[in-house]
C-alpha cells in the first residue's frame, strides 16, 4: 500500500485543480481539505474524491472560484446559494458569515443550496470552534441514485446525510461528525477498491439480505444498498438532514423530481451561537471539562471524546510513515494527474 506525504501530496492535487481552472489560493483550500480528511482518517473524503472532482469539473458541474450569493433571509439569518461552486470554498466562507454574526449577535443561522461536495463537515466545526463557537450542522447530498435504505426498506432512498455538531473546549475542541448510514458511503468505496469486507450489518443486497461485500453497492450486478446506522434512529435522522439541508434550504432533496445529474450537490442547515451569550464562560468551560472528565474515568484507557480519534490519527499519519493509500485510488489519482499534464517527478514526490 503506497504511503504518502501530505505536504507534496497538497501541492499535486492543487496543481491538479489549478488545471481545470481553480485559482491559485483556491485550488490550495481544496487541497488541503482533502488532504486534511486523510490526515484525520476519514479517507473516505480526501484524496480518493480528486478523479470525480476534477471529472465534474471538466463536464461543467462546478464552477471555479465562486463565491456563495446571499439571496435571503435577514439579519442573523440567511439563505445561500453556492452557486455550485467548489464546496471546500463556499462552505468555508459561509461558516465565516456565522462566526462574524455570531460574534455581533450572539447567533446566526443559515441555509446553503446548489454547493459542490462540501467534504468532511466536521472542518467547518473546528473552523468555529477555534473561533469559540457552537456549531450545528444538517447536511444532504443529492448524488445519482440514493444509496441509504430507510429503516425497513429494500433500496437506496436517500444520500449519508451527515450532522456535525461542534463545541469549543481547551485545548482540543468536542467535534462529534457522523454519517447518519451504517457507514460513509465513501469507506465503501475504500474497502472495495481495497477488497476488504465492511463491518456486519452495514450493507443489504438488492434483495434486502444482509451483506458485507462492498461490490453490492460498486460491483457490476444489482445495486444494492447501505443501511442507516442504530436502525430507525439514524434513519429518523437522515429524513430530518433530508428536509432541513434539502427542503428548508431550497436546494431540493432525494425524491424523484429532483434531478440527480449534477455532480455532488450538497444543501446544508446550519446554526451557529456564542456561549458567552448564555452562560457564564468561566462555568460553561468548568461543566464541559468536569462532564468530560467525568465520562472518561469511566475506562480512562478506552473512553475516547468526540473528535479524539481523528486527532491520534492525525499525529500518526504527519509524521514518517505518511497517508496510507490503497493501490486503486493512488493508481486512480495517478491517472488522472497525467492525464492533466503534471510532471511524473511532481506525481512521484507525494509517495513517501
Amino acid at each position: 500500500m503506497p504511503r504518502i506525504t501530505a505536504p507534496a501530496l497538497i501541492t499535486l492535487v492543487s496543481a491538479m485543480f489549478e488545471a481545470v481552472g481553480s485559482s491559485g489560493p483556491e485550488a490550495a483550500r481544496i487541497a488541503s481539505d482533502l488532504v486534511e480528511a486523510n490526515l484525520r482518517g476519514h479517507d473516505s473524503h480526501g484524496v480518493q474524491l480528486v478523479p470525480r472532482y476534477i471529472e465534474n469539473a471538466e463536464a461543467g458541474l462546478i464552477n471555479p472560484n465562486t463565491q456563495p450569493s446571499r439571496v435571503g433571509g435577514e439579519g442573523a439569518m440567511a439563505v445561500w446559494d453556492g452557486g455550485m461552486g467548489f464546496g471546500q470554498v463556499v462552505g468555508r466562507a459561509v461558516t465565516d458569515w456565522a462566526i462574524e454574526t455570531s460574534r455581533a449577535q450572539g447567533m446566526a443561522m443559515f441555509g446553503l443550496r446548489r454547493t459542490h461536495h462540501l467534504g468532511r463537515i466536521g472542518g467547518y466545526a473546528e473552523q468555529a470552534a477555534a473561533a469559540g463557537m457552537i456549531s450545528l450542522f444538517f447536511v444532504n447530498a443529492v448524488s445519482g441514485r440514493g444509496v441509504v435504505a430507510p429503516f425497513g426498506g429494500m433500496d437506496g432512498r436517500m444520500g449519508t446525510n451527515p450532522v456535525c455538531i461542534g463545541v469549543p473546549m481547551a485545548p482540543e475542541p468536542i467535534i462529534l461528525d457522523f454519517a447518519t448510514s451504517a457507514i460513509a458511503v465513501g469507506k465503501v468505496k475504500v474497502a472495495f477498491n481495497a477488497g476488504k469486507q465492511v463491518p456486519p450489518g452495514v450493507l443489504i443486497t438488492h434483495l434486502g439480505e444482509a451483506s458485507t461485500d462492498p461490490a453490492v453497492i460498486y460491483g457490476q450486478g444489482p445495486r444494492g444498498a447501505l443501511g442507516p446506522f442504530g436502525g430507525h434512529k439514524g434513519y429518523g435522522l437522515a429524513l430530518i438532514c433530508e428536509i432541513l439541508g434539502g427542503a428548508l434550504t431550497g436546494g431540493g432533496t432525494n425524491q424523484p423530481q429532483t434531478p440527480n445529474d449534477r455532480g455532488i450537490v450538497n444543501g446544508m442547515f446550519g446554526i451557529m451561537l456564542d456561549p458567552a451569550r448564555m452562560a457564564d464562560l468561566p462555568g460553561f468551560a468548568h461543566e464541559v471539562q468536569a462532564i468530560c472528565d467525568h465520562v472518561r474515568a469511566s475506562a480512562p484507557d478506552n473512553v475516547l471524546l468526540p473528535g479524539e480519534p481523528e486527532r491520534r490519527t492525525r499525529l500518526q499519519r504527519s509524521g514518517s510513515d505518511g497517508i496510507p493509500l490503497d493501490e486503486v485510488s493512488w493508481g486512480d489519482l495517478a491517472v488522472t494527474a497525467t492525464r492533466l499534464g503534471m510532471p511524473e517527478a511532481l506525481i512521484q514526490a507525494a509517495l513517501a
